[in-house]
């Protein structure tokens, strides 16, 4: 299912990740850094056992259908639809106007702070009861990077420091770390991390990155150094049983603007054989659960397409160039303020038809209008709703993978 990561080039531009906590900052620009290709091994990716794909119909010499297949003759095109929605909630616990959203929601991601690990155990019960839907389970994801970026604390947690300094531990003592960090998510019913962060921050434009530098989210100022520490980190996690996302492709180390606050932030030095690209390899390489694509625009790259919604980047890069055939999940796209002038509904359908699969939506008031587009696309164009149902599959898959999805 994954192929071998071949050559990929490295770029970074400025795309803040789910819910970063900064004041708004102006200017889309970026600084010209040479880029050097660099062919990358071509071994197969490591994928842990319990991120091994189940085997499909055709894998098995029998009749029956796989249990991801009796998943997905068994939801309708609204439940399945459904499935390619994140829905922000309050960290904790739903508001009643969530849990009417979360009720046709695929997936949940945390926002704000939570309570004590107990309480928020309690909280997530609740989210598992209101989103499970004909024996799937959902995601339900937080930012739990460290430092400025951590959703989840109070008793049960652990502060967790920010990656500038979990990048100067030895690599052994940071897959320790993550593996407690992450058992401690388990523990609380949180099954996904929004993390790592795999982009590169020059140091000389360290105190300019909005989005990463200026929020010590880096784990390095080197391609070399960051990818230590994602690896690293993917590993703790994925022994924890915890999914993991590498973001935010193709980078977003070398923009000035926070697209969470920034409308029009473009990168205009990544290009296609970029050694910056290196981290998110080999979290590929590492077991990573999830890529998460940025919403910037790098003009080298495809100049007419936010990354979200560029074939070019999507198909071309992470899943050709990178051999990603995983869940590909977009950067908040609900309440940022780079997509504000797209639609709504046109968020959801872009993504998906560029090759993507789950929409983050801060947002969820926005979601119903996310599954309504989706559906109606899929009914008016049968190239669509094949890619629907093929995005479906793969975050099945990523669900039955992590004891999400009950067959009998």
């Amino acid at each position: 299912m994954r192929r071998p990561v071949a050559l990929i080039a490295l770029t970074a531009l400025a795309v803040a990740g789910c819910g970063d906590s900064n004041s708004p900052t102006a200017g889309p620009s970026t600084v010209p850094s040479s880029s050097t290709p660099v062919e990358l091994p071509s071994q197969e990716p490591s994928t842990p056992a319990s991120e091994t794909p189940s085997p499909t119909a055709s894998d098995t010499p029998t009749d029956s259908p796989s249990c991801i297949d009796q998943k997905l003759q068994s939801l309708t095109l609204r439940e399945q639809a459904a499935q390619l929605i994140m829905t922000g909630i309050d960290a904790s616990g739903m508001t009643s106007a969530q849990k009417a959203v979360v009720q046709k929601s695929g997936s949940v991601f945390l926002m704000g702070s939570s309570g004590s690990l107990a309480h928020t155990h309690t909280a997530m019960s609740a989210v598992n009861t209101a989103a499970t839907v004909k024996g799937i389970r959902p995601l339900i994801a937080a930012d739990q990077e460290g430092g400025q970026i951590q959703r989840l604390k109070g008793p049960g947690f652990d502060r967790i420091p920010a990656a500038t300094v979990q990048g100067t531990w030895s690599s052994s003592k940071l897959t320790a770390q993550a593996q407690s960090w992450g058992s401690q998510l388990k523990q609380a019913g949180v099954n996904v991390d929004l993390a790592p962060v795999a982009d590169v921050v020059p140091s000389s434009l360290k105190s300019q990155n909005a989005p990463i530098g200026q929020l010590d989210r880096e784990y390095g100022n080197t391609p070399a150094d960051a990818s230590r520490g994602v690896q690293a980190f993917v590993q703790g996690m994925r022994q924890a049983g915890v999914a993991t996302s590498v973001k935010h492709f193709p980078g977003l180390g070398r923009v000035r603007g926070n697209t969470d606050f920034s409308a029009g932030v473009v990168d205009n030095v990544t290009v296609r054989g970029d050694a910056y690209l290196q981290p998110f390899a080999d979290g590929i390489k590492a077991g990573t659960s999830m890529v998460m694509i940025s919403t910037v625009t790098y003009t080298k790259i495809d100049p007419k397409n936010r990354a979200i919604f560029s074939p070019t980047v999507i198909q071309g890069m992470v899943r050709g160039d990178l051999g990603w055939q995983g869940v590909v999940i977009t950067d908040d796209v609900g309440a940022a303020a780079e997509v504000a002038s797209v639609p709504a509904g046109a968020r959801a359908t872009r993504f998906v038809a560029a090759g993507g699969d789950i929409v983050i939506n801060a947002k969820a008031g926005l979601t119903t209008t996310m599954v309504n587009a989706l559906v109606a696309k899929a009914q008016e164009d049968k190239s669509f709703a094949a890619k629907l149902t093929s995005s479906v599959r793969r975050v099945l898959t990523l669900k039955q993978d992590h004891g999400l999805v009950s067959c009998g």
